[in-house]
């Protein structure tokens, strides 16, 4: 493409200055270079002035028989519903991918794409690389047959300036001759061997003289070789590539720097160590708490009091139940809990601690598998015990036995509980602190509504809430 016709589309579809357009023009200048590196194919697209979409001002294909495109698809119009990752980048000013990518020919492709900056900072355009999608091959076979324009471009001593394609990447690109001395680095790759050599200047010294853990890349000889590598609290990956150019032995070095990822991984995990180690602390203080109510029980207490205390044991217990299950799965990360498996464990406890007729409890599901993150599970463990303590209080009074059934429900993006009972109903809705207990935590923690459903037989009581990022279903 000219440089008439990259203008042309900038000034015409954009609000970019000269300087940007200029700054454009020169990496433009070594697309070709780069796709015939990489045997991909690269793009830059630019975001329309007055409409939410992109526009490609730059290509360049690599030479093959059969390509991607098959005519240019500069001054196409880009759409986000196609290409996410292109206006990901313009949006989050960060490296973006996509492993299936749709491009403007409808052929599925692998898409990497990094913002280009102006000196303002600002995001100019971006820039984007393509490869089709197929079935695996080796790296040693890939790179056999890889073109090397850019590699003698590089090496031949009157060539142009180093492409400010590679100036733009994160990893560290460095190319060695067959002294393994430093031929071509891009910026990373400068400050990477700077950083740990400690020189400034490198030009006539070999590579792995100065690196020594480089070493052990190097005497893999003419394999394609990766090694990762931790020194001095940096780890990272290098990537060996021999190339050959003019019957001379030239080296590539792609070296990825994980340091930071491995930080964060670290910093994750002392996190989830501590969330543990708070949840079986909270676990643990619940225990001791139930210990000396139960201790008070023992104490010559009256009926009204020996039901409040059982009653505040069981809120208790519920609570409990929620940090038990978190810490029954170790590789819970997420902190999610079975609300299903949490109401069984409530009701069964209830249950067996209860005084009452002889209780059956049932529970329906239909398979549905429902989760919700910790804070909203406490909330339903209190919301299940007090409906179960009404039903176990009030329900079977004068009755022998009982059943009571606790039914969960999916309908598109709402959740239904529903418990119900055999006994003898509720003549009227009383005030009470269980009652109050139950409302608050429906309507504000759960954004749901609670209400009493008419019945022939028994109490029957449902809690609608909707489903959300703290409350969820898993689908098989």
């Amino acid at each position: 493409m000219s440089l008439s016709n990259i203008q042309s589309l900038c000034r015409k579809y954009t609000n970019l200055s000269a300087t940007d357009i200029d700054k454009l023009t020169e990496i433009e200048a070594t697309l070709k270079y780069y796709a015939e590196l990489t045997d991909c194919y690269m793009f830059i697209d630019c975001m329309l002035e007055n409409l939410p979409h992109a526009i490609v001002v730059a290509e360049a294909f690599p030479n093959k028989e059969i390509g991607l495109y098959e005519k240019s698809v500069i001054g196409k119009f880009v759409f986000e519903s196609f290409e996410p990752a292109v206006f990901a980048a313009f949006k989050h000013k960060e490296k973006s991918s996509i492993s299936r990518a749709i491009t403007q020919e409808g052929v599925t492709v692998e898409q990497h794409v990094i913002p280009i900056f102006n000196e303002q900072q600002q995001v100019i355009a971006v820039l984007i690389q393509e490869k089709m999608v197929k079935m695996q091959s080796t790296p040693k076979d890939d790179f056999q047959n890889m073109p090397f324009a850019l590699i003698e471009h590089i090496v031949e001593p009157n060539s142009q300036p180093i492409p400010v394609v590679s100036d733009l990447l994160v990893e560290s690109i460095i190319l060695t001759n067959h002294e393994n001395k430093v031929i071509y680095s891009n910026p990373a790759g400068y400050h990477f061997i700077s950083e740990l050599s400690g020189l400034e200047n490198f030009d006539n010294v070999a590579l792995d003289k100065i690196l020594p853990f480089l070493q052990e890349v190097y005497d893999k000889g003419d394999d394609v070789f990766f090694l990762e590598i931790t020194i001095d609290r940096k780890s990272f990956i290098v990537k060996k590539i021999p190339i050959r150019s003019h019957n001379e032995k030239v080296t590539l070095l792609i070296i990825h720097d994980l340091t930071e990822l491995k930080l964060k991984e670290n910093e994750l995990m002392m996190k989830t160590f501590a969330i543990r180690e708070i949840h079986h602390r909270v676990k643990n203080n619940l225990q001791t708490v139930t210990s000396l109510l139960r201790l008070q029980m023992r104490n010559d207490l009256s009926a009204a009091n020996a039901s409040a205390f059982q009653e505040a044991l069981n809120r208790i217990y519920s609570i409990s139940s929620v940090y038990e299950l978190i810490l029954e799965n170790e590789d819970n990360a997420e902190e999610r809990v079975d609300v299903i498996a949490l109401a069984k464990k409530i009701g069964h406890k209830m249950i067996g601690t209860s005084n009452t007729a002889t209780i059956q409890l049932a529970f329906h599901h239909d398979n549905l598998q429902l989760f919700c993150h910790s804070k909203k599970a406490v909330s339903l463990a209190l919301i299940i015990c007090e409906l179960l303590q009404n039903a176990l209080k009030y329900a079977f009074i004068g009755r022998d036995e009982g059943t009571i059934d606790i039914l969960f429900m999916q309908e598109d993006s709402t959740i239904s509980l529903h418990i119900s009972d055999n006994g003898v109903g509720m003549q009227e809705v009383k005030a009470s602190f269980g009652m109050e207990i139950i409302t608050r935590l429906v309507e504000y923690d759960l954004a749901g509504s609670f209400s009493i459903i008419p019945s022939e037989e028994g109490t029957h009581t449902q809690v609608q809430f909707p489903v959300s990022e703290e409350v969820f279903i898993v689908n098989d």
